[in-house]
């Protein structure tokens, strides 16, 4: 076990990636880094933080700010629920960020990988981080059949990190595992001929390096079908900010039809949904802009389309609708989809 320990720790000092939250010890700035990081890769998620610590540099500007806000910040990252739970968590911190596992694992939107990475690297407290890599090279070096979305394999990968976990260095052996499987124990097509692991890798031996780590049920996709309705009335048109649980929850988008099916122009204007948007007396002008755009989601795939209705200035239409100016739409954080949108067309 040390043995595994120290081959690691020799690798990561020759290999490891130079992060910008690394060259810190505040865990604020580590729990910002690890937030953003669970559902993002690092090429992605590096200019995010930047940006982010920039204009919230300390849990004190964080909790000042709106939610609105953060959630602007957070446009284009996705998951959006971690940026709520960070202006929560930051809203019920008392003074200094806390300094135990237990403190920290109580804060809103933080779990166990989450509160052992904060305090090995904030702390060096000997807790052992156990994320997608960490389960990907612990189950392909010692061949762990068990499937790691079950409660037996998660613990038996967890106590197997603990055991490893170099107690003289444990926040370097933390970055060390999860760099070498981001960089040499990869999902796909894994640099086995560069691993300093290979002579005992039990996943190498039996030729089936890819097939672990093991899981016993395959994620369900669904399918959606969102009909957008970009409104021009004049120098005006109206958004929606979503409210229930549901994607994209606290973000604004367009006044939306969902349906079972894709909608034609003729159909989608004869849909309850759509009649209620609309004032009495009032005939809008409806036309195609979009259709057919597939926006993947981790459980759902979004089948969207976007339709122009045209309207006097003076619409009482829409009414229940935020009614902003369109030159000034890009102060709201919305989903991906939308900004692709506003981007063409504004």
């Amino acid at each position: 076990m040390k043995q595994f320990a120290e081959l690691l720790l020799t690798w990561y000092k020759a290999f490891g990636r130079h992060l910008p939250w690394r060259e810190s010890r505040d865990p604020y700035r580590i729990w910002i880094s690890e937030i953003i990081l669970q559902q993002t890769r690092v090429e992605q998620g590096m200019d995010y933080y930047l940006r982010f610590v920039e204009r919230f540099p300390d849990v004190v500007s964080l909790a000042a700010a709106s939610l609105d806000e953060v959630m602007k910040y957070w446009q284009g990252l996705g998951y959006y629920s971690r940026a709520r739970h960070l202006h929560e968590a930051a809203r019920s911190i008392q003074g200094a960020f806390p300094r135990t596992y237990e403190e920290v694992r109580a804060l809103s939107g933080v779990g166990d990988y989450t509160a052992a990475a904060i305090c090995s690297f904030a702390y060096d407290l000997p807790c052992a981080v156990v994320d997608g890599n960490v389960y990907r090279v612990l189950t392909r070096f010692f061949g762990i059949d068990r499937p790691i979305d079950t409660a037996a394999g998660k613990r038996e990968v967890g106590q197997l990190a603990q055991t490893l976990l170099s107690k003289e260095h444990p926040a370097d052996f933390n970055q060390a595992i999860m760099d070498f499987g981001a960089l040499v124990c990869t999902p796909r097509q894994p640099r086995c001929e560069a691993c300093p692991f290979a002579g005992g890798c039990r996943a190498l031996e039996q030729q089936a390096v890819e097939a672990y780590p093991v899981k016993s049920h395959k994620t369900k996709v669904t399918d959606r079908y969102f009909h957008y309705i970009y409104v021009r009335a004049g120098a005006y048109t109206f958004l929606n900010k979503r409210q229930a649980d549901d994607i994209w929850k606290g973000l604004y988008e367009l006044p939306l039809v969902e349906s079972d099916a894709p909608l034609s122009v003729e159909q989608l204007v004869r849909t309850d949904a759509f009649a209620r948007f609309l004032a009495p007396g009032e005939e809008p002008q409806v036309e195609f802009l979009q259709q057919g755009i597939k926006h993947q989601l981790s459980h759902r795939t979004i089948h969207a389309s976007f339709f122009q209705v045209v309207l006097p200035e003076d619409t009482r239409s829409f009414s229940t609708f935020l009614r902003t100016s369109v030159a000034e739409v890009e102060n709201y954080a919305v989903p991906r989809l939308i900004q692709a949108f506003f981007e063409k067309y504004l």
